[in-house]
């Protein structure tokens, strides 16, 4: 296999994640995954981000903002989608900046989540409850949040 030359393969790397990009936002994390499993040397990898970044084709802010306005709009809670951040790599400041815990708006989203799910009518027993609240944490809601919109069930 010939050997390519620094100016092409970066060249090659900037087409790539053009392509890349072209179709959904990533975060410089994924990026760099989905270049190194392509056969990217280190280098022509950093050269290739830096490049991204210096026209804004990469933008971890941008990707936040797009994945969290999604997943929300899915009806995901705050600790489902920092999870899924956490795997992209996005860092603590961007988590803390665009998912915050004590928003009023996941309980409002979480209230919405619950009516479609289970209607307007509220758990006639502990049963019931306890699998609503189940389902609400699955979707990444927490059990604080569950009781603020749901109560506690009384016996």
């Amino acid at each position: 296999m010939p050997l390519i030359e620094p100016e092409q393969a970066h060249r090659q790397g900037v087409e790539v994640a053009l392509r890349l990009l072209a179709r959904r936002e990533y975060s410089e994390f994924e990026l760099r995954q989905k270049l190194n499993a392509r056969g990217f040397d280190a280098d022509t990898i950093e050269q290739t981000l830096t490049e991204c970044r210096r026209q804004n084709l990469v933008s971890d802010e941008r990707f936040v903002e797009a994945l969290v306005h999604q997943r929300k709009r899915r009806g995901y809670g705050p600790l489902r989608i920092r999870d899924d951040l956490r795997k992209r790599g996005v860092g603590n400041d961007l988590l803390a900046e665009y998912v915050d815990m004590e928003s009023p708006d996941w309980l409002i989203s979480l209230h919405e989540v619950r009516l479609k799910k289970f209607g307007d009518r509220p758990p006639d027993n502990y049963r019931e409850w306890t699998r609503q609240a189940r389902f609400l944490q699955s979707r990444g809601f927490s059990v604080e949040q569950i009781r603020q919109v749901m109560g506690g069930f009384e016996t």
